[in-house]
């Protein structure tokens, strides 16, 4: 159909965009391609591991490569959103000045997580595509939904509610609902159900169902799903969804990706069988994927960045021994139950709380523990 990649390449004329979407949806990949159509320049970072002198050097070599009456170059940022305010601000002035064509990724909703400048300069730009189509954005609640943060399927439907239309388009959640319900067989022509089907095979297990999560195996073998792909996300829910309930959970999890990776289909069926199986019908907690998250946002918010309490500070040299570094501390092992009281926290922190056990037997006895060792600190 007239999607909108398609104008873009047809065109040449590409606005800053933001591609979100779960982990492998082909995101670096459709960027890659968008710029190997047009033959454009493709510079690339990954928020992860680069920062403000990175952007700025990448910046440096974009505008040494545009010449004038040239398109801008193309600067794809991986995870955008693991970019702070200041790093984003870096990249503002050049995507305003045209001299990028900033191309981002993410996995997480980019409302929330990507600066509202940098996310206006992408969302006009698709803005203007849908008005030279003559859309109407009312409501983008249901379009978000039914696209599940896969790019792709949220073009697909903005051209299911063009070609549907006579007159004006209007995006809202209403017409957006009867407009799909009406075309089903087209929303899905590209089979792209691939995206429904991991997510109900994601929840079944999560919500401890061994037979629809069994089903949706099923159908995602049958329908030639890549099993390493299948055998990734068991290891990510055994330690996000079962975690300390029961840590065998990932042991399993391990053992199933590393034979799926050695024998391949169609002897991998019963692996994944067996630790979908498990996996689903396993006690379930995430107070560790709960604990770090609360970590890492205070972490993140604190300025204060604390030092670390002296006695437990390493001291290799004389002059770190004679400014008292590891003065006090206690060797666990030297005492009763190889415990000994004392504070590891950083001043201010004392007693602050992030590991919030789940109520299962497995982590009632790590409660048990904990009050038992630090006499109700924690």
């Amino acid at each position: 159909g007239g999607g909108v990649f398609r104008r873009f390449l047809e065109t040449g004329n590409v606005p800053s965009f933001i591609l979100w979407g779960p982990p492998g949806v082909g995101k670096t990949t459709l960027a890659r391609l968008v710029a190997t159509a047009l033959d454009r320049k493709f510079f690339t970072l990954s928020a992860v591991n680069s920062g403000v002198k990175e952007v700025r050097e990448v910046i440096e070599q974009a505008r040494k490569s545009h010449f004038f009456n040239t398109p801008a170059p193309f600067l794809f940022i991986d995870e955008i959103h693991r970019f702070n305010k200041s790093q984003q601000d870096s990249l503002l002035g050049a995507v305003e000045q045209g001299v990028i064509t900033l191309i981002g990724a993410t996995t997480e909703n980019p409302s929330f997580e990507v600066i509202s400048p940098l996310l206006s300069r992408c969302q006009v730009a698709a803005d203007t595509v849908l008005r030279e189509r003559g859309v109407r954005v009312e409501q983008t609640g249901a379009l978000f939904r039914f696209s599940g943060g896969d790019a792709r399927k949220l073009l697909n439907i903005i051209d299911i509610l063009c070609n549907a239309t006579e007159g004006e388009i209007v995006i809202n959640d209403e017409n957006v609902t009867e407009c799909l319900q009406q075309n089903i067989a087209l929303y899905d022509k590209n089979g792209e159900q691939h995206y429904d089907v991991i997510s109900a095979f994601i929840k079944s297990v999560r919500g401890s169902d061994p037979n629809a999560a069994i089903y949706y195996l099923a159908r995602m073998l049958a329908g030639g799903e890549d099993p390493k792909f299948i055998a990734r996300r068991l290891v990510i829910l055994a330690s996000e969804d079962i975690g300390l309930a029961n840590p065998n959970g990932l042991l399993l999890a391990n053992a199933c990706f590393e034979t799926v990776h050695k024998v391949g289909m169609p002897e991998a069926r019963i692996p994944l069988a067996e630790a979908t199986i498990y996996l689903a019908t396993s006690p379930k907690s995430n107070s560790a994927y709960l604990a770090i998250d609360r970590a890492l946002k205070f972490v993140n918010q604190d300025t204060t960045n604390h030092p670390v309490p002296l006695h437990i500070r390493n001291a290799p040299t004389r002059l770190m021994k004679n400014l008292g570094y590891g003065d006090n501390y206690k060797y666990a092992h030297d005492f009763e139950d190889h415990f000994a009281d004392q504070e590891f926290m950083p001043q201010g922190m004392e007693g602050r709380r992030f590991y919030d056990p789940a109520d299962n037997p497995k982590e009632r006895e790590i409660e048990q523990r904990i009050k038992k060792l630090w006499k109700g600190k924690y």
